[in-house]
């Protein structure tokens, strides 16, 4: 069984990388690669890179708001990814005309498309309306996100020897996708504005709305309705189940405070990067492109992670992960304090060597954790555990992005006034590494190994026999009924199913 996995491996490594997207499409079917690609690659990757820009321009710009007042306006946005759970609970439990996924990725691209387009309206809306808006445009985003997890937690699930290459999938499509939004965002704010280029991004929001069109996808026959509240407790029945094993939420703990715990003063950099006195005065363009230099870091990581480090320990990778995210953030601090300048650096060389260590090194730390996360994932229920562990990350982005905008207000960082920056900087690279005392929650073991544990499986397996003998149609146990073969004929799993 071994020597075929590593044959498997072998062929699939030497496959890589365009042969490799094809063995992916003939095993898991070309309409899932274009889901990956649409929404990793063009709504997250391609539309997100360009709405990050855009949003700052547009808070900045338009809306006239302090640093203090943009990272807490834009840390209400990330609201729709905590409540995850809702979305992969009904994409998991509820179809609508009998599918799971396909009416989820029509919703939204629905509501993305509506929710750019009032972006883009000449007037400037009032603050409270913008909000919203921007919050509605991530809802979609999270919705089709939490879709497509389900998707690659379902496969994984089925194909578990194509678990790592999905999330390299993933991460490779995130990131030329973002690439491709960050080299063109500063150049299209400079020729549409921000309100302009905010409702182009209506574009990518259709793209989503055809994945719900083309996906393949099994057509579930005569559903009732009236057992959706059943599954509705089922399904958080099994979810209790996971999480209240130490093996579970040790790893959740730990995700939440590796990210909590990171400062977040994105948006106050960004604003010094602007100003004429204190920061470079960098333009529009040239922001869009320190930005798109890193998406070539994030997609290095990638590459490097798909080559090197997929199959090294958890514990290990996140250690050095911290210890270097807090070491490159110190570049930063280099920058504030203009001694850039001192080592004869130009600033628009400097800025552009800071983004892409930065964001090289920042997804050397992420992609374990997504690994992490897909193993962790009981099935039946992946596509909404998968969303609670993603909507715990999500409370740890806003948790950070909140306390570095109180950061930023108590330091008196605002529009014109830099002053106290540096030491704002060298707060948040001290914090990265409080982590580091909390990674004995992370299991110390490969990444191609069970985390859950056998009673989890056992508990599920007696959930698909029970709905069968109740007559209960619940489509993601069923799939569980792979699971002997998916694990190797010879593993303590299949004992323990075969015995209950």
């Amino acid at each position: 069984m071994k020597e075929a996995l590593e044959q498997e491996n072998a062929s699939r490594d030497s496959k890589w990388p365009w042969t490799w997207l094809r063995m992916l499409s003939d095993q898991l079917h070309w309409s899932f690669v274009y889901s990956v690609i649409s929404v990793y690659g063009i709504c997250q990757g391609l539309a997100c890179g360009v709405t990050e820009v855009a949003s700052n321009f547009y808070w900045k710009d338009v809306q006239k708001l302090q640093p203090s007042q943009a990272q807490f306006y834009d840390g209400m946005t990330w609201i729709p990814w905590i409540v995850k759970p809702v979305w992969g609970l009904l994409t998991d439990v509820v179809p609508v005309r009998g599918y799971r996924r396909r009416p989820y990725f029509i919703l939204a691209g629905a509501i993305g498309i509506l929710s750019t387009l009032t972006l883009s309206l000449p007037s400037t809306l009032p603050i409270t309306f913008a909000v919203v808006a921007m919050t509605l445009q991530s809802a979609g985003t999270a919705i089709s996100d939490v879709t497509v997890d389900a998707l690659v937690v379902q496969n994984s699930i089925t194909h578990p020897s194509l678990s790592s290459d999905m999330q390299s999938l993933c991460s490779f499509c995130e990131s030329i996708g973002g690439l491709v939004g960050y080299a063109i965002s500063g150049l299209l704010v400079q020729k549409m504005g921000s309100q302009g280029v905010l409702g182009l991004l209506s574009i990518p929001s259709a793209v989503v709305f055809s994945v719900g069109v083309v996906l393949k996808e099994t057509h579930i026959q005569d559903f009732s309705y009236n057992q959706v509240h059943e599954k509705f407790l089922q399904a958080g029945k099994s979810m209790w189940s996971a999480l209240k094993c130490p093996e579970v939420w040790r790893p959740c703990l730990y995700m939440y405070l590796s990210l909590a715990l990171s400062l977040d003063i994105s948006v106050g950099m960004f604003y010094w990067y602007c100003d004429p006195t204190a920061g470079p005065k960098f333009s529009e363009g040239f922001i869009g492109l320190i930005y798109s230099i890193g998406s070539i870091g994030t997609l290095l990581a990638a590459l490097l992670y798909q080559s090197k480090l997929k199959n090294h320990p958890f514990r290990s990778l996140l250690l050095w992960g911290q210890i270097l995210t807090s070491m490159s953030g110190m570049l930063d601090l280099l920058f504030v304090l203009r001694l850039n300048l001192n080592l004869h650096i130009p600033d628009h060389l400097f800025g552009v060597i800071d983004s892409g260590i930065t964001k090289f090194v920042g997804n050397l730390k992420w992609m374990p954790l997504m690994v992490l996360s897909c193993k962790l994932c009981p099935p039946g229920v992946e596509g909404t555990f998968f969303a609670l562990l993603m909507s715990i990350d999500n409370a740890g982005f806003l948790s950070s992005s909140w306390a570095g905008g109180l950061l930023l207000h108590l330091l008196k960082v605002t529009r014109e006034e830099f002053g106290n920056l540096w030491i704002a900087v060298l707060i948040r690279n001290v914090s990265r590494l409080l982590p580091l005392g909390f990674l004995f929650l992370v299991p110390n073991e490969d990444q191609n190994f069970v985390l859950l544990p056998p009673e989890i499986v056992v508990e599920i397996s007696e959930c698909v026999e029970n709905n069968k003998q109740n007559d209960i149609e619940l489509a993601s146990c069923k799939e569980y009924s792979q699971i002997p073969v998916l694990v190797g004929e010879d593993s303590e799993l299949v004992s323990l199913i075969q015995k209950t």
